[in-house]
């Protein structure tokens, strides 16, 4: 038979039947006349419909949204311009408040007696949903040079659905793979708090460490952080056509951003001339980011991990080699440099109004608490193993993800 899923449950064999959007939805266009709520509500890829204040950290919408939709709990809105992954937009039902407000360029709609809402929830996670609405989509696009969906055009789709028993048995499981990787994903989120909080009364000295015969460490010197190192700049006289190959390795700004320690997988290719005079990165040499949008971002330090001959750091950065790896960790510093205190101390340095940038010369003026070698060691192995611990139930995450993503395809017709 055609129209079935690769993968069904047993005691199900008839063929999945046909319907119009409209058999299985109905339009909500009920507006949020008296302001009955006032929390706008925004579509997210990972929290659904969530109000802007809590998603943006500010509101974007209208202080009088009584011409916005009113979305009570249930509901599903469908905003169609959203991308992230999302080529014709995303369906998403309000499960987290009772009501809220969505604009009009929403289409909002309740399920029918026809179909089931958490198997629809489930059926708008997946790419089959969507096979119609793309091809009117598409043609929209053919028409009038843009992409575009009519009300009437997505509500008279045509989506392959099966009956009501077989919706329900398959909104339970996934309801329950759901709730297996929300248990995984708090797990991840928990971690991470920890970590967040040990380095918080580490780097305070509210925790100390001791010597291996229970002695005390001597306190923290202060120190001027230039005074430890060396910096020096990333690539430079370069240009896009040199980019992409060549035997060269360049460590990307996203790697030193997001990585503590920095990651062998995002590395990319550079030509450098035979002759050319450009800075190498060494394993442990600390990085930091030199601009960003948001003076919070501005930087972001990380110890370089790789040991290549060939290795560079893209422009958008700059390096720091320390004087005495015996007097100082460089996996230390990659931590005490994201910790809480000395990121806000970094942040008050950037510089600029829609990018801020950072002047190494300033950030190497900075004074700095720094403990005995042998107690930064201690720290930074510590944090070390909660690091592994964390990445190790993010794959676990991340596997689950993809589980839940090879279920989604092969259940839907």
């Amino acid at each position: 038979m055609k129209n079935v899923p690769k993968l069904r449950f047993k005691g199900f064999s008839d063929e999945w039947k046909k319907k119009h959007f409209s058999d299985m939805a109905e339009r909500v266009v009920s507006k949020n006349k008296g302001n009955i709520t006032k929390r706008p509500l925004t579509i997210s890829a990972q929290y659904g419909l969530i109000d802007q204040e809590e998603f943006f950290n500010k509101i974007i919408a209208s202080k009088n949204m009584e011409g916005y939709y009113l979305l009570n709990k249930g509901e599903f809105a469908y905003n169609k311009s959203y991308s992230n992954g999302y080529p014709f937009g995303a369906i998403k039902r309000l499960d987290k408040y009772e009501n809220g407000a969505v604009s009009t360029l929403y289409i909002c709609f309740k399920n029918t007696k026809k179909a089931n809402s958490d198997f629809l929830v489930q059926y708008f996670e997946s790419d089959k949903w969507y096979k119609e609405v793309s091809m009117i989509a598409v043609e929209g696009a053919r028409n009038h040079g843009l992409l575009n969906i009519s009300v009437t055009d997505f509500f008279d789709t045509i989506h392959t659905i099966p009956s009501l028993e077989e919706q329900e048995k398959i909104a339970n499981f996934l309801t329950k793979v759901d709730k297996v990787i929300e248990k995984q994903d708090e797990k991840v989120s928990n971690l991470e708090q920890y970590k967040k909080g040990m380095m918080q009364k580490i780097f305070s000295q509210e925790i100390r460490f001791k010597k291996d015969d229970g002695g005390e460490y001597p306190k923290w010197g202060k120190s001027r952080l230039g005074d430890l190192g060396e910096t020096y700049t990333g690539l430079s006289g370069k240009t896009k056509e040199n980019f992409g190959f060549g035997k060269g390795k360049y460590i990307t700004y996203m790697n030193v951003f997001k990585n503590i320690r920095s990651d062998i997988n995002m590395v990319d290719l550079v030509d450098i001339g035979e002759n050319e005079k450009q800075n190498n990165v060494l394993k442990g040499d600390i990085l930091f980011t030199t601009s960003s949008e948001t003076p919070e971002e501005v930087g972001m330090a990380s110890v370089c991990t790789i040991d290549e001959e060939e290795l560079y750091l893209n422009s958008f950065c700059f390096g720091f080699r320390l004087n005495d790896t015996n007097k100082s960790s460089s996996d230390f510093l990659a931590y005490f440099l994201r910790s809480p205190k000395i990121r806000l101390k970094i942040s008050i340095l950037a510089q600029g109004s829609t990018r801020y940038n950072l002047s190494k010369t300033e950030l190497m003026k900075m004074n700095i608490e720094m403990p005995y070698f042998e107690e930064q060691t201690k720290i930074a192995n510590f944090l070390s193993k909660i690091d592994s611990i964390v990445e190790k139930e993010k794959e676990k995450l991340e596997e689950l993800r993809v589980w839940k993503k090879g279920l989604l395809q092969e259940m839907f017709v």
